[in-house]
C-alpha cells in the first residue's frame, strides 16, 4: 500500500471512528456531517469522497464494526483446532458475545441499526477496501461434510436468533445474565443447524 493509499485509509478510518463516537454519544439524528468532519479534522469534501451522507456512513460503520468483531472471532477460531461445524459456529458466537459484553455501547449501536440487508450489502460492496473476509463463515458451511438447504438462510437465522435473544441479557441481565443464557443459546443454535441439514 502506497503513501497516498495509506493516507486515504487513515482519513476514512478517522471519519468512521469519529462518526461512531458521535453516533453513540449524541445519537445519529443530532449528529451532523459538519460535526463529523470538524471532530475528525478533515475537510467536508473529504467526507463526500467516501460517503454519500450520514446514513451512508452509518451503514458502512455498522458493517465495518460488525466485520471487525467477526474478524477477531475468526482469528481466535483459527487458533483452536476445532473441526466440527457446530463447535466452530458456537465458538464464533461465544467470542462475539464476549466482545459485545465488553463493549455494550457497540452492541447498542449495532443492534439498534443493523439489518441483514444493510450488513450483507455493505460487506459485499467493501470488496478490496475491507481487511475482513466475512465469507469465511460461508466457506465453513460449504466445506462442511454436511449440506444445508440454504446456507445464507441458515446464517441469517443464527444471526437474528442470537441478536434477538442476547441483547437484553447482555445489556440488562434480563431474563438472566449472558453467562447463564449461553447454554440455552448454544443448544438452540445446534437445533437450528440440524433443522437445515439436507439428508445424505
Amino acid at each position: 500500500m502506497g503513501k497516498i493509499d495509506l493516507n486515504k485509509k487513515k482519513k476514512r478510518e478517522a471519519l468512521l471512528n469519529t462518526a461512531f463516537e458521535l453516533f453513540t454519544s449524541q445519537g445519529i439524528h443530532k449528529t451532523t456531517i459538519n460535526n463529523i468532519v470538524e471532530t475528525a479534522g478533515v475537510a467536508k469534501g473529504t467526507f463526500y469522497l467516501y460517503f454519500k451522507d450520514k446514513y451512508d456512513i452509518r451503514n458502512k460503520l455498522i458493517a465495518h464494526k460488525a466485520a471487525l468483531i467477526f474478524s477477531a472471532a475468526d482469528e481466535a477460531l483459527a487458533k483452536t483446532g476445532l473441526t466440527e461445524l457446530e463447535d466452530r459456529i458456537i465458538f464464533l458466537v461465544d467470542h462475539i458475545l464476549g466482545q459485545f459484553n465488553a463493549d455494550k455501547s457497540l452492541l447498542h449501536f449495532i443492534s439498534k441499526n443493523l439489518s441483514w440487508g444493510i450488513f450483507k450489502n455493505e460487506l459485499i460492496s467493501w470488496g478490496d477496501n475491507s481487511d475482513v473476509n466475512f465469507y469465511n463463515i460461508y466457506k465453513m458451511l460449504e466445506n462442511s461434510p454436511k449440506t444445508f438447504k440454504n446456507p445464507e438462510v441458515l446464517l441469517f437465522m443464527i444471526v437474528e436468533f442470537v441478536s434477538a435473544t442476547c441483547y437484553s441479557s447482555i445489556l440488562y441481565g434480563d431474563p438472566v445474565g449472558i453467562e447463564e443464557l449461553k447454554p440455552y443459546v448454544f443448544d438452540a443454535i445446534r437445533q437450528i443447524i440440524k433443522s437445515q441439514e439436507l439428508p445424505v
